[in-house]
């Protein structure tokens, strides 16, 4: 391609990020809060006192400032594909299905990510991204919905016309590139001006809100945008210390030592003034609620293995939370309690295969090769990686996680939610449709696990170059 897709990604991360912050003043503040806890945390690590002033920026990796994700929904085949299609030249990709009717909401999901260890370096940027499931609405508000979908184009023509000239020609020039970010951003702006009637958002927000805020709006404005922590059980205590509506607990797996997953709070969505469509021609005033400030604390990625132990410990929670009533702190301290069933250690997780890590030569593998006392091929056996860890030739990270939980995402939804859906019964015992969604998004999703389990692979096969080895046994 004859642009750099990471130098896009990162011009239309910032330029959301600034644009959300004149939207919604608060995103503004969290970010100084996370920069200020941030500071504290690494303080903290250091053993440096609190006159000592620090900034964060010079300690963490370069990515971790610009880290955001953001969160969009959208209603149509033809919304889903060309947002596949606008993020596919920021070298975003869909990864993952998400089932979201599994807590309570009539949609289904894909995260839109760049997909190698060397893009995500250069900025992680991605959208979490829900599309309506017309299946799961009655019938009365599945046809006012496609109505109101029919009536609307998120997308500005002029960005239509650059996305049919990056894919026929595969070029774009520098001024067509700042025109792309411009007229992209306009497909997530905020618009006071509903495309519906005050009635009409009212029979789709007693169906469910989110149906509401899907369908209403001339745009799929974005609904909150995150940014990253290293400790966001002090973001939660700064965002309450500074006045600010935060939810009251954070969603995801408990504080350990290893941190895994991902851990989400936020705080709650504004109420902002909205136009109706008044039959007579004319706008009445409402309101909507839905524009929220989250932010993330990410951990390491976990295997089919890890994940599978992560899910069990989860449902034993929930069941005994469920049986016992058990709400707020009550319910955080069950979870702490179950999840000492899960290894929190680094070597632990890495013996049981619970978690994806990143191999490299250590210092003294690196002094191995260049001094070349011993080579490693004289065994007749095929080296072990194992063996390699022991002598201490070859060290691991772990990769961080890139995706999302959708029960944490539902967690998250519905504290900004002002009421409670008259038809969850019917989405909660809908069954996934992954097959369904892929037709909607005209592509394939990638298998996150298979991405780890390649970043993995090929960082191992680098140190098995570097020592010059035909093959490493895992």
């Amino acid at each position: 391609m004859a642009w750099d897709q990471d130098v896009m990604r990162s011009r239309f991360c910032h330029a959301l990020s600034e644009m959300y912050k004149s939207e919604v003043s608060l995103y503004g503040d969290l970010i100084d809060i996370v920069w200020e806890a941030d500071a504290k945390a690494v303080q903290h690590s250091q053993n440096m006192s609190d006159s000592q002033i620090i900034n964060p920026d010079d300690v963490l990796p370069s990515r971790h400032r610009v880290e955001r994700h953001g969160a969009i929904r959208v209603g149509t085949a033809h919304e889903l594909a060309t947002i596949r299609r606008m993020f596919a030249v920021m070298g975003m990709y869909p990864v993952g299905y998400y089932d979201l009717s599994l807590a309570g909401f009539p949609m289904h999901a894909t995260a839109f990510r760049p997909k190698t260890q060397e893009s995500l370096d250069k900025n992680p940027f991605r959208v979490f991204t829900t599309v309506l499931r017309m299946e799961l609405l009655t019938e009365k508000t599945r046809e006012l919905a496609k109505q109101a979908l029919k009536q609307r184009n998120i997308f500005t023509p002029r960005l239509l016309a650059l996305l049919d000239t990056a894919e026929r020609e595969r070029s774009l020039t520098p001024e067509q590139c700042t025109e792309f970010i411009s007229n992209s951003l306009e497909t997530f702006r905020w618009h006071s001006k509903a495309t519906v009637t005050l009635d009409e958002y009212e029979q789709l927000k007693a169906e469910h809100p989110l149906i509401a805020d899907i369908v209403s709006f001339p745009s799929s404005h974005i609904n909150h945008l995150t940014p990253r922590t290293i400790d966001i059980d002090l973001v939660q205590k700064l965002m309450l210390d500074h006045g600010m509506p935060a939810k009251e607990r954070i969603e995801g797996p408990p504080r350990r030592t290893c941190p895994i997953l991902l851990r989400q709070t936020s705080f709650k969505a504004l109420e902002e003034i909205v136009h109706f469509r008044d039959p007579s021609g004319s706008h009445v005033k409402g309101s909507h609620t839905a524009r929220f400030g989250e932010v993330e604390q990410r951990g390491y990625a976990l295997t089919r293995q890890g994940r599978q132990l992560y899910d069990q410990i989860l449902d034993q929670v929930n069941k005994k939370a469920a049986d016992g009533g058990l709400r707020g702190q009550d319910y955080d301290k069950l979870l702490e309690d179950q999840f000492r069933e899960f290894p929190d250690n680094l070597s632990k997780l890495h013996d049981l295969s619970l978690a994806y890590f990143s191999y490299q030569l250590t210092p003294l593998g690196e002094q191995f090769i260049k001094e070349n006392t011993v080579s490693l091929k004289d065994h007749q056996a095929p080296v072990s990686l194992q063996d390699l860890l022991a002598k201490g030739i070859i060290g691991y990270e772990p990769l961080t996680y890139e995706d999302f939980l959708p029960l944490s995402a539902g967690g998250i939804f519905y504290s900004n939610l002002g009421s409670v859906s008259q038809s969850k019964q019917l989405i909660m015992s809908a069954d996934p449709d992954l097959d369904g969604f892929q037709r909607l998004l005209g592509a394939c999703v990638a298998d996150e696990f298979h991405l780890y389990s390649e970043m993995q692979q090929k960082s191992l096969d680098i140190c098995r170059q570097k020592l010059q080895l035909d093959k490493i046994a895992f």
